[in-house]
Protein backbone atom coordinates (compact mmCIF):
# COMPACT_ATOMS: atom_id res chain seq x y z
CA UNK A 1 0.00 0.00 0.00
CA UNK A 2 3.04 2.60 0.39
CA UNK A 3 2.65 3.38 -3.03
CA UNK A 4 -0.22 5.33 -2.17
CA UNK A 5 1.71 8.10 -1.54
CA UNK A 6 1.94 9.74 -4.50
CA UNK A 7 -1.50 11.85 -4.71
CA UNK A 8 -3.01 10.71 -0.93
CA UNK A 9 -1.56 13.80 0.74
CA UNK A 10 -3.01 15.85 -1.32
CA UNK A 11 -6.74 14.10 -1.22
CA UNK A 12 -6.80 13.61 2.39
CA UNK A 13 -5.87 17.74 2.96
CA UNK A 14 -8.55 18.95 0.38
CA UNK A 15 -11.98 17.89 1.93
CA UNK A 16 -14.73 16.05 1.64
CA UNK A 17 -16.03 15.43 -1.90
CA UNK A 18 -19.75 16.31 -2.71
CA UNK A 19 -22.23 13.66 -4.06
CA UNK A 20 -22.74 13.87 -7.86
CA UNK A 21 -25.85 13.90 -9.90
CA UNK A 22 -26.31 10.87 -11.57
CA UNK A 23 -25.97 10.63 -15.16
CA UNK A 24 -29.29 10.44 -17.35
CA UNK A 25 -30.01 6.61 -18.27
CA UNK A 26 -29.38 5.17 -21.62
CA UNK A 27 -28.91 8.46 -23.03
CA UNK A 28 -26.80 8.04 -26.78
CA UNK A 29 -24.61 10.85 -28.63
CA UNK A 30 -23.67 10.69 -32.02
CA UNK A 31 -21.78 13.21 -34.62
CA UNK A 32 -23.30 13.65 -38.00
CA UNK A 33 -21.05 16.59 -38.76
CA UNK A 34 -19.74 20.22 -38.77
CA UNK A 35 -21.87 23.31 -39.51
CA UNK A 36 -18.73 25.86 -39.12
CA UNK A 37 -17.28 26.04 -35.88
CA UNK A 38 -20.87 23.93 -34.65
CA UNK A 39 -21.10 20.27 -34.48
CA UNK A 40 -23.83 18.79 -35.63
CA UNK A 41 -25.17 16.30 -32.89
CA UNK A 42 -28.08 13.72 -33.06
CA UNK A 43 -28.78 12.81 -29.43
CA UNK A 44 -31.28 10.24 -28.56
CA UNK A 45 -31.87 9.61 -32.27
CA UNK A 46 -33.52 13.05 -32.62
CA UNK A 47 -32.86 15.49 -35.36
CA UNK A 48 -29.07 17.05 -35.81
CA UNK A 49 -29.09 19.69 -34.17
CA UNK A 50 -25.97 22.60 -34.68
CA UNK A 51 -24.26 22.84 -31.42
CA UNK A 52 -21.64 25.36 -30.41
CA UNK A 53 -18.65 25.63 -28.04
CA UNK A 54 -19.89 26.86 -24.90
CA UNK A 55 -23.56 25.90 -25.96
CA UNK A 56 -25.86 23.01 -24.60
CA UNK A 57 -28.48 20.54 -26.03
CA UNK A 58 -30.51 18.37 -24.33
CA UNK A 59 -27.87 18.56 -21.03
CA UNK A 60 -24.80 17.77 -23.83
CA UNK A 61 -22.32 21.10 -23.55
CA UNK A 62 -20.50 21.17 -25.98
CA UNK A 63 -16.56 22.06 -25.22
CA UNK A 64 -14.98 22.14 -28.16
CA UNK A 65 -14.88 21.70 -32.07
CA UNK A 66 -12.24 20.73 -34.62
CA UNK A 67 -12.48 19.52 -38.37
CA UNK A 68 -13.92 16.34 -37.76
CA UNK A 69 -14.30 16.06 -33.97
CA UNK A 70 -16.00 17.23 -30.64
CA UNK A 71 -15.55 16.85 -27.39
CA UNK A 72 -18.58 17.35 -25.22
CA UNK A 73 -19.31 17.45 -21.68
CA UNK A 74 -22.88 15.62 -20.00
CA UNK A 75 -23.18 15.23 -16.28
CA UNK A 76 -19.09 16.26 -15.88
CA UNK A 77 -18.26 13.39 -17.83
CA UNK A 78 -16.38 14.07 -20.98
CA UNK A 79 -16.19 12.41 -23.76
CA UNK A 80 -14.31 12.86 -27.42
CA UNK A 81 -17.20 12.16 -30.31
CA UNK A 82 -15.04 11.61 -33.83
CA UNK A 83 -17.08 12.19 -36.98
CA UNK A 84 -18.58 8.29 -38.60
CA UNK A 85 -18.72 6.49 -35.58
CA UNK A 86 -20.99 4.69 -33.63
CA UNK A 87 -22.93 6.42 -31.05
CA UNK A 88 -21.83 7.03 -27.49
CA UNK A 89 -23.93 5.17 -25.42
CA UNK A 90 -24.02 6.86 -21.89
CA UNK A 91 -25.89 4.69 -18.83
CA UNK A 92 -25.77 1.76 -20.85
CA UNK A 93 -24.96 -1.87 -19.55
CA UNK A 94 -21.22 -0.87 -19.00
CA UNK A 95 -20.07 -3.05 -21.52
CA UNK A 96 -18.04 -1.13 -23.54
CA UNK A 97 -14.02 -1.46 -24.11
CA UNK A 98 -13.06 2.07 -24.25
CA UNK A 99 -13.04 5.48 -22.81
CA UNK A 100 -11.51 8.88 -23.60
CA UNK A 101 -10.51 11.03 -20.83
CA UNK A 102 -9.13 14.49 -20.56
CA UNK A 103 -6.57 16.41 -18.77
CA UNK A 104 -7.80 19.13 -16.64
CA UNK A 105 -6.40 22.99 -16.61
CA UNK A 106 -3.95 21.80 -14.39
CA UNK A 107 -2.91 18.54 -16.35
CA UNK A 108 -4.98 15.89 -14.00
CA UNK A 109 -7.23 13.73 -14.92
CA UNK A 110 -10.11 13.96 -12.97
CA UNK A 111 -13.85 13.46 -13.53
CA UNK A 112 -16.83 11.48 -12.86
CA UNK A 113 -18.06 8.11 -12.76
CA UNK A 114 -19.65 5.40 -10.23
CA UNK A 115 -18.83 2.98 -8.12
CA UNK A 116 -21.19 0.28 -7.10
CA UNK A 117 -23.63 2.07 -9.31
CA UNK A 118 -22.99 5.50 -6.54
CA UNK A 119 -21.95 8.53 -8.37
CA UNK A 120 -18.03 9.35 -7.72
CA UNK A 121 -15.60 11.87 -8.46
CA UNK A 122 -12.14 10.50 -9.67
CA UNK A 123 -8.41 11.20 -10.46
CA UNK A 124 -6.30 8.70 -12.12
CA UNK A 125 -3.11 8.39 -10.16
CA UNK A 126 -0.52 5.97 -11.43
CA UNK A 127 1.23 5.60 -8.40
CA UNK A 128 -1.24 4.50 -6.59
CA UNK A 129 -1.61 0.73 -6.37
CA UNK A 130 -5.22 0.28 -5.30
CA UNK A 131 -8.48 2.63 -5.93
CA UNK A 132 -8.62 4.86 -2.57
CA UNK A 133 -11.78 5.83 -1.37
CA UNK A 134 -12.24 8.63 1.64
CA UNK A 135 -14.24 6.84 4.49
CA UNK A 136 -17.27 9.13 4.47
CA UNK A 137 -17.70 8.22 0.49
CA UNK A 138 -17.58 4.65 1.31
CA UNK A 139 -20.25 4.78 3.60
CA UNK A 140 -22.43 6.55 0.88
CA UNK A 141 -21.34 3.60 -1.68
CA UNK A 142 -22.58 1.04 0.34
CA UNK A 143 -18.62 -0.23 0.85
CA UNK A 144 -18.26 -1.99 4.61
CA UNK A 145 -15.34 -2.50 6.41
CA UNK A 146 -14.25 -5.12 8.13
CA UNK A 147 -11.22 -4.22 10.75
CA UNK A 148 -10.07 -7.99 10.22
CA UNK A 149 -8.77 -6.11 6.71
CA UNK A 150 -6.95 -3.26 8.40
CA UNK A 151 -3.29 -2.01 6.91
CA UNK A 152 -1.21 0.13 7.15
CA UNK A 153 -0.18 3.15 4.69
CA UNK A 154 2.91 4.73 4.29
CA UNK A 155 2.35 8.24 3.05
CA UNK A 156 3.79 11.66 1.89
CA UNK A 157 1.96 12.99 5.37
CA UNK A 158 3.10 9.81 6.93
CA UNK A 159 1.74 6.30 8.16
CA UNK A 160 -2.33 5.94 8.12
CA UNK A 161 -4.28 3.18 8.59
CA UNK A 162 -7.09 2.04 6.40
CA UNK A 163 -9.34 -0.95 4.90
CA UNK A 164 -8.59 -3.64 2.06
CA UNK A 165 -11.89 -3.69 0.02
CA UNK A 166 -13.23 -5.88 -2.52
CA UNK A 167 -15.32 -3.15 -5.04
CA UNK A 168 -18.69 -4.39 -6.67
CA UNK A 169 -18.11 -2.32 -9.79
CA UNK A 170 -16.03 0.89 -11.16
CA UNK A 171 -17.45 2.46 -13.87
CA UNK A 172 -16.07 5.37 -16.40
CA UNK A 173 -18.57 6.54 -18.84
CA UNK A 174 -20.22 3.11 -20.57
CA UNK A 175 -16.62 0.99 -19.55
CA UNK A 176 -17.35 -1.02 -16.07
CA UNK A 177 -15.19 -3.20 -14.39
CA UNK A 178 -16.64 -5.85 -11.75
CA UNK A 179 -14.51 -7.36 -8.59
CA UNK A 180 -11.76 -4.15 -8.17
CA UNK A 181 -9.36 -4.01 -5.28
CA UNK A 182 -9.71 -0.97 -3.45
CA UNK A 183 -8.76 0.44 0.26
CA UNK A 184 -11.07 2.63 2.10
CA UNK A 185 -9.53 5.98 3.79
CA UNK A 186 -10.28 6.78 7.37
CA UNK A 187 -11.02 10.04 6.61
CA UNK A 188 -12.83 11.78 3.62
CA UNK A 189 -11.38 12.68 0.36
CA UNK A 190 -12.45 15.40 -2.30
CA UNK A 191 -12.20 12.31 -4.77
CA UNK A 192 -11.75 8.57 -5.66
CA UNK A 193 -7.70 7.81 -6.36
CA UNK A 194 -8.11 5.56 -9.55
CA UNK A 195 -4.83 3.41 -8.84
CA UNK A 196 -3.48 0.76 -10.48
CA UNK A 197 -5.93 -2.21 -9.70
CA UNK A 198 -8.26 -0.92 -11.83
CA UNK A 199 -5.87 1.18 -14.85
CA UNK A 200 -3.37 -2.67 -15.24
CA UNK A 201 -7.00 -3.78 -16.76
CA UNK A 202 -6.37 -1.32 -19.48
CA UNK A 203 -3.88 -0.26 -22.29
CA UNK A 204 -3.42 3.85 -21.33
CA UNK A 205 -2.42 5.82 -24.50
CA UNK A 206 -1.54 9.24 -23.72
CA UNK A 207 -1.60 12.41 -25.72
CA UNK A 208 -1.32 15.36 -24.33
CA UNK A 209 -4.13 16.75 -22.54
CA UNK A 210 -6.31 13.15 -23.57
CA UNK A 211 -5.93 9.69 -22.48
CA UNK A 212 -7.60 6.43 -23.67
CA UNK A 213 -8.23 3.74 -21.61
CA UNK A 214 -8.84 0.18 -24.09
CA UNK A 215 -9.63 -2.69 -22.31
CA UNK A 216 -7.06 -5.90 -22.32
CA UNK A 217 -9.63 -8.76 -22.52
Amino acid sequence: MRHLRSALSFALAAGLACPLAAQPSGQSIALAGMLGSKALLVVDGGEPRAVGPGETHQGVKVLSVTRDEATVEVQGIRRLLRLGESPVALGSSGSGKRVVLMADNQGHFVNNGFINGKPMKYMVDTGASVVAVGKPDAERMGIKVDDKMKVVMATANGVAEGWRVRLKSVRLGDVELLDVEGVVMPTGMPFVLLGNSFLTQFQMTRNNDQMVLEKRH
